[in-house]
Formats: structure tokens, sequence, C-alpha cells
């Protein structure tokens, strides 16, 4: 019998759309599966990624980012014609960074004249990209729209906000529309139905939910994604059965990690392998959560990231991808430099001597130095003495107490071990009280209170508080020697004899497993 694989049903797919124009146009979505579930649906259409351009030299990319395009960086035109020529790139993403009101402003004829650029230069589809400004994007994209009606541009973010003016735009002129919501899965299908409701077409809709770069920001965008992709699929929400589309290389690049030099940061390692990788593991993350078209920025991260889609359309083996290709000088850091140095000190002992643990000769030394001049005549006694004997233990297998070898020394003085109990015990008392109350008095003293109604009451509860330990102390030296007393009266007890008679019916050592078994389980003997 062959293995059969649990294969998962599902109530939805998600649709196909297609962007662009010709023989070069794009076609994403169609999946009947989860990503990349192929033994359970369809994936008829390959994730797509497109490359960034800006309509501005950038001023904040790191030298990484600069790298492959610094020839072509001041001019959109020639930066999208080498992305296609050079880099092979499906789809070109214009940033229209440069009409942000924050920034240049610039005006709507600029884009449009930008846009003409750019579109006269590739032949892959294009996707415009606002600066997620409501009012701006929605002037910006209503001009481009109706100046670029001849082609087939796909226009986004489109918010609540902004729906109607570039939706009505978009439904006029034929363009795409990429819905966008702030990491939400109601508000991501509230704006789908606004555009439904307004008459957009739905075979001309992308989702964008708004995505987060490497780190914490990605996992919000991760899970919603799922939970995007779980209602269309498992619950058959038509309304939210999109392709999904990731502006992943702008949140990327321009965090703080990506940006620091090898002198800011060298535990972080070498500066450009950092950033491609932190780009492309966002990416593949993004891929499994869902995405259809991302939208990255550096070549070698793009590459890796096609490496890893036709090995999991297609199959494979990663081990024949090539490694990251630097542009940049290779950095030397000196990591066992940077690293903490080890202690590998090791104490020596004396040999044939083990030193006393440092707890245990604390405690050794605390009652020398609490029993003082008492103290002295018991230990100055100790030296020409011995202590009585333990009462003999009684031996169960000869029934007898055993004989005690040890003798005294000649000239020893014998002394009563329960007489040197009291006395020890009365010395530690007495200490007891005596240190309790210089600590309440020292207290007192510490705490500078002009309060003398204050400092009684606290004088009060330190004596108090003194006398509870005190009380506490003798309770504990009473509760040991009624131990003591009772593990005498142990010892001092002769075992009584039990009669043992044996059973009339002698079981095998099976049947008192059995028996065990039975009685252990609770079992019902069947007889």
């Amino acid at each position: 019998m062959g293995f059969e694989i649990l294969k998962e049903s599902y109530a939805g797919g998600i649709k196909e759309i297609s962007i662009g124009q010709g023989d070069k146009a794009v076609t994403v979505g169609g999946e009947t599966c989860y990503p990349f579930y192929q033994f359970e649906g369809n994936m008829p259409n390959k994730p797509k990624i497109a490359m960034e351009i800006w309509d501005m030299e950038p001023e904040d990319w790191p030298e990484a980012a600069l790298s492959p395009f610094k020839d072509v960086i001041s001019d959109a035109a020639a930066w999208a014609k080498k992305c296609v020529n050079e880099y092979e790139a499906e789809i070109i993403v214009l940033q229209l960074k440069s009409i942000d009101p924050n920034g240049n402003n610039a005006s709507a004829d600029d884009a449009v004249a930008t846009v003409k650029k750019v579109l006269g230069a590739i032949d892959v589809p294009l996707i415009i990209w606002g600066c997620a400004n409501v009012e701006k994007d929605e002037e910006v994209f209503k001009k481009v729209a109706e100046e670029c009606q001849d082609t087939t541009l796909t226009i986004g973010p489109v918010e609540d906000k902004n729906h109607k003016g570039i939706g009505a735009a978009a439904m006029g002129y034929g363009h795409v529309l990429i819905s966008s919501s702030p990491i939400d899965v109601n508000l991501a299908k509230q704006v789908n139905i606004l555009l439904e409701n307004l008459g957009m077409p739905m075979d001309r809709i992308l989702v964008d939910p708004t995505t987060g770069g490497l780190g914490y920001g990605l996992e919000y965008s991760y899970s919603v994604m799922e939970r995007l992709r779980m209602a269309a699929m498992a619950q058959g929400d038509d309304k939210l059965q999109f392709p999904l589309i990731n502006n992943l290389g702008n949140e990327v690049w321009k965090c703080k990690e990506a940006k620091l030099t090898v002198s800011e940061a060298p535990i972080l390692g070498d500066p450009e392998r950092r950033g491609i990788l932190m780009e492309a593991v966002g990416a593949v993350t993004y891929l499994m959560a869902g995405s259809d078209i991302l939208i990255m920025r550096h070549p070698e991260a793009i590459r890796m990231v096609k490496s890893f889609i036709d090995l999991g359309i297609d199959g494979g083996a990663a081990a024949d991808v090539a490694g990251i290709t630097k542009q940049l000088d290779d950095v030397d850091i000196d990591y066992a430099a940077l690293a903490p140095k080890p202690d590998l000190t090791i104490e020596k002992e004396a040999p044939g001597k083990k030193a006393a643990p440092k707890k245990a000769a604390a405690k050794k030394a605390a009652p020398k130095k609490a029993a003082g001049k008492k103290a002295a005549a018991p230990k100055a006694a100790a030296k020409d003495c011995i202590l009585k004997p333990p009462p003999p233990q009684f031996d169960k297998r000869k029934g007898t107490a055993p004989a005690t070898a040890a003798t005294a020394p000649a000239g020893a003085i014998a002394i009563d071990m329960s007489s040197l109990k009291d006395e020890i015990r009365a010395i530690i008392r007495e200490e007891l009280k005596t240190g309790i109350k210089e600590k309440a008095e020292a207290k007192v003293k510490a705490e500078t209170k002009i309060d003398p109604e204050e400092a009684a009451r606290d004088k009060a509860e330190a004596e108090a508080s003194a006398k509870r330990e005190v009380e506490e102390a003798e309770i504990r030296l009473k509760r040991a020697a009624e131990r003591e007393k009772h593990a005498a009266e142990r010892t001092a007890r002769e075992p009584r004899e039990i009669p043992v008679t044996a059973s009339d019916e002698q079981m095998t050592e099976q049947d008192q497993t059995v028996d065990l078994l039975n009685r252990i389980h609770r079992r019902i003997p069947l007889y």
C-alpha cells in the first residue's frame, strides 16, 4: 500500500491578475493552495520580483545598495533600463519619492514627465508607488492615470480616504490598483469592498497589507498575510482573494542595521553581505506567507530569492545556488580581538591537601567569635578530655549492642555531653539577646528623625522584634533538644519480634507478579 499524504480541501482560490500589456505582461495569483503546498493544489504562476527605482537621487542609501546603480542613480530612465537589460527585471516599480510634501514636494506634472520617461525606456510592466500622503497621492495618481491612458499602469497605494478619486481615474483609463491597509485583515477587506462598490473591476486589484522590514514589523505583516490567505482559501472570502504585493526593499534598507558601517558595528560582520542577506531573508519569509509580488532593491538578493522560488516550485538542490558576489572591497574584522578575553586561571591546591570551602569556614568561625570569653574555658578544657561516646547502637543481625572499642587515653577527663550542651545553649541564648539588642539600638541611632514620638515607636518596634527573635531562638533550641531525646529513645528501644507464618497456598513468582498487577491496576479476575 502506497503512502498517501493527507490533503486539505480549500473553499476558494486566488484570482489571476495581469499587469502590463503586450508580450511582456505579467500574470500573478491563481493559487488553489497555500504557498508552495503543491501537493494540495496548484501554483500556476510563480511569485514575481519587481526591482525598484526612485524618481530622485537617494540621499541616505548605504554604500552596498548604491554600488550596483552608482552610474545611473541620478537618471530614473537609465536606472530602469539597467535593471531590465543587466539584471533581467520582469517588473519595474517607480517610487515617487520627490512628490512627498515633507520632502521636495514635486508637482504632478513633474511626476508625469518622469513616468513617461521611464515608460519610454522599458517594455516591462511599470508600477507607480506613491509617497503615502493621501491628498498628494490622489492629486498625482489622477494626473498620471489620465496622461498615461494609452498604457496599463499599476497604481498604489490606494487607501479608504482617497479610493474614490484614484478609483474613478483607474476605472476610466484602464489601470490596475493596489489597495492598501495598515496591517489589519478587516481594514484590507473594507478597502476592497469600497472599491467594488465604486465600480472597480475585481480583476484589476492587488492587495498591499503594509510591509515591515526584517525584525519586529515582519512578524505583524506575516501574521496578517497568513490570515488573509486563510480567509481567502479556507473560508472562501471573495473580498480577500487577491494577489499580495510587498514593498520590501524600501523597508529593509532604511533600517539602522542595514546602514551601519564596519567601523560602527564590527561585530555585525560585512555590511554588504549583511544588507543583502537581510533583504533575501525577509523576501523568503514573505513568500512563505503568500506574497505574489516582491519589490526588492539589490540584484544579489533578487538572484538568490529567484533561485529559492525556482527550487520551491520546480525542485532541485540549493547547493547549486552560488553565494553572494561582492562589489565592494572585502572587510577584515579581527573577531578574536573584539571577543572578551577568557579567564582560564585555575587555583592550585597543595598536594594531598584540600582547601576548605569558604562558606563552611565562615560558619565554623562564627561561633568562636560569638562565644567570647565564656567559650574559651570549654575550648581549653577540650585539649585534655574526651567526650562521652553516644549510646551503643542495637545490632539487628546479632541481637546485641556492639561493644565500644575506643578507650579514653590515660589522664583524660570525661565530660558529660548533656551538661556541655546546656552550657552552649545558655551561651548562644545570651549572645542572641545581646546581639539583637545591639542591632536594634544601632538601627534606632542610624535613623535621624526629629519626631521623638516616632523614634520611641521605632524603638518599641525594634525591641518587640528583638524579643520575638529571642523567643524563636529558644523554641528552636527546645525543639532540637526534644529531637535528640526522641532519637535516643528510639535507639535504646528493643526491637519487637513479629511472628511470620508461611501461607498455606504458596504462589509461584509469575502468579505473584500477576496478583501484584491486579492489585495495582484494580483488575477483576475473569474466573
